[in-house]
């Protein structure tokens, strides 16, 4: 399962820069700061939160789509840049200015709550400099595309009238079609920097080109007017004049055969003709030129902790022999007779678990949603606004989509988030995975942590939408714990869905690891997670791969998990009955996605605010 992040996910750097406070494009003005130290509070305060309004600023001015996906339709009409070393060196120097800034602010006089706005903003621009190193940037920024999360894939999405692009005006789609121009070119521009990683010998893994290859040969077989970036010329809405609709289909089909389709088969042909042959034959970044140092900054990055990839590894032995005893216990429970491999195997391959089809797995997540709505309220206090819908993936990313995802909705509610359910090889889908999936991926996972941020105006800007994946993904893993209190998992089977979910996460920190610092192979890796859980070869594989396309991300998951779980029960030990888990939930959730630090402070101070 994977967060859809607001934030265009269309390279290694990227993901990267997905925790930090600038990204985007084109230059920007300079910060407006104080030219000394400013003293009283008020005045620490004015400063401090003019900072954060003028760097937000900045940053939407560079980066049109972050702009786009709150609903700010100032820039629709950009894509960005995103790929430039004139883009690169913007972000670098916005990190700075800002640091320079803050800096001269003082700290100390700041109330409690503007000091935790001080500290996560420092820490995320500290964060993203580093990211924009020469050292790092060189290995991330010479593998633009892989599977999981280039532009390639995510552009469409946005394109396709499912997503935060509006098509409701004439406006809207003439923004659509100045933002293809620029896709065409950024795709081109794909091609340049893959060609400066072949001369420093800085590569992806042959297997992520290969299926880069097939999800544009996908595209390319939709031909024009079957294509997603078509979809919404195909019923226009009534604000949208009839003498105006045959002009945007004629711009919109010229574009996409003129500009976007050649770029695509510009790019296939380069990666299966000149780049494929010089890509790597081993998956992990262990195996790649300055690799090992890309992946001690990707661990910290991801996790917000200082843990080394031996630390992450063995924390993943120690989950999975823990989760092991909980499977055991459930197997007692449902009277199978046989070894834990061989419960997995039943549950893997028996019909009874199977979806009857594609509408009885919709429905089923219908009913699932309803059930937690009926709950959720007694354990929070606040709950979104922004409505969720259930869809399935797409068919043009499902064959290498993770089972569950989710996309954020709209800050003013009018477009609301969504959780996307996997279809692809249903025989392979599971329904005792169900309610644990819909937890995490929708109520009260991702969608009421983003949205709760989102809706909160008081926060400043970076707060409510920018985040870290520990704290993002750890949340979610989070409120998989919580079936209990919101009447899932009832079955045993269910139960088990909820400790195979949990188990794939503690895999994760053994094979992403072991991928990545200790050179286990692709098949080395899907072999471990078959022999320790009950998924199918399908999830497996795409997990699998995914963690070869996007290294560290998923070992945020359960680190972030453990320790808010560590915190909610240091908070019960010190509290007695004092403790409430309404607002234990409230703190957590209502001031965005802290670093586990930085939470592990705040909740410290709430724990002693509790105590007086």
């Amino acid at each position: 399962m994977i967060l859809r992040v607001h934030l265009l996910a269309a390279s290694a750097i990227a993901a990267i820069l997905s925790a930090c406070t600038t990204t985007g494009g084109d230059s920007a003005p300079a910060v407006e700061t104080p030219a000394a130290p400013v003293a009283s509070q008020a005045d620490a305060s004015a400063a401090l939160h003019a900072l954060f309004k003028q760097s937000d600023e900045d940053s939407l001015r560079r980066n049109p789509l972050n702009a786009l996906f709150r609903g700010d339709m100032r820039y629709a009409d950009q894509l960005g840049d995103m790929i430039s070393d004139a883009y690169y060196d913007a972000e670098r120097a916005a990190g700075e200015k800002d640091l320079a800034a803050l800096g001269r602010i003082d700290r100390a006089v700041l109330s409690a709550t503007d000091q935790l706005a001080y500290d996560i903003f420092k820490w995320q621009t500290q964060l993203g400099l580093r990211a924009l190193s020469p050292e790092l940037l060189s290995l991330s920024v010479v593998r633009p595309i892989d599977h999981f999360s280039g532009i390639h894939t995510f552009y469409p999405d946005l394109a396709s009238g499912q997503s935060a692009a509006p098509f409701k005006t004439v406006k809207d789609y003439r923004d659509s079609i100045s933002r293809h121009h620029r896709y065409a070119q950024i795709i081109d521009a794909s091609i340049a920097r893959f060609r400066e990683g072949l001369a420093a010998g800085v590569v992806q893994p042959k297997l992520v080109v290969r299926n880069v290859i097939d999800q544009l040969d996908l595209q390319l077989k939709q031909g024009v007017e079957g294509s997603t970036f078509y979809a919404p010329l195909k019923a226009f809405p009534a604000e949208v004049p009839a003498a105006d609709q045959a002009q945007l289909r004629a711009e919109t089909a010229a574009v996409i055969r003129d500009e976007i389709r050649p770029a695509y088969q510009r790019l296939r042909d380069f990666l299966a003709k000149e780049y494929l042959p010089a890509a790597r034959e081993n998956v992990g970044l262990v195996n790649m030129k300055g690799g090992s140092k890309l992946y001690a900054f990707l661990i910290e990055q991801n996790t917000t902790l200082p843990l080394s990839a031996d630390n992450v590894h063995n924390l993943g032995l120690s989950e999975v022999a823990r989760i092991q005893r909980e499977m055991e216990a459930v197997k007692t429970q449902v009277g199978f007779k046989g070894d834990l491999p061989a419960f997995f195997e039943f549950l893997r391959t028996d019909a009874r678990f199977r979806p009857a089809s594609k509408d009885a797995l919709r429905d089923e997540y219908y009913a699932i949603g309803k059930r937690v709505n009926a709950r959720v309220g007694q354990i929070f206090s606040t709950l979104p606004k922004t409505g969720l819908e259930i869809r399935p993936v797409p068919d043009y990313r499902e064959k290498t989509d993770a089972g569950g995802s989710y996309m954020s909705g709209a800050p003013d509610g009018s477009r609301p988030g969504v959780f996307y359910y996997n279809t692809y090889d249903l025989p392979s889908r599971s329904t005792w995975g169900q309610e644990t999936l819909y937890l995490h991926e929708g109520a009260p996972g991702h969608h009421f942590q983003i949205s709760l941020a989102q809706e909160n105006a008081e926060l400043p800007n970076f707060m409510r939408f920018g985040g870290n994946t520990a704290y993002v993904e750890g949340w979610a893993l989070y409120a998989e714990t919580l079936w209990d209190e919101l009447g899932m998992e009832t079955d045993p089977y269910q139960r088990f869905g909820g400790l195979n979910d949990e188990m794939l996460r503690a895999m994760r920190l053994v094979v992403d690891s072991g991928i990545h610092a200790k050179g286990w192979t692709r098949d080395q890796a899907i072999k471990y997670m078959l022999d320790n859980s009950s998924m199918s070869r399908t999830d497996a594989t795409s997990e699998v791969e995914r963690y070869i396309a996007m290294p560290g991300q998923a070992l945020a998951y359960k680190v972030g998990q453990l320790k808010i779980l560590e915190l909610r029960a240091r908070a019960e030990q010190a509290l007695g009955s004092r403790f409430d888990l309404k607002g234990f939930h409230e703190q957590v959730l209502m001031t965005g996605a802290l670093p586990m630090q930085i939470l592990e402070q705040k909740i410290d101070r709430w724990i002693a605010s509790r105590r007086g």
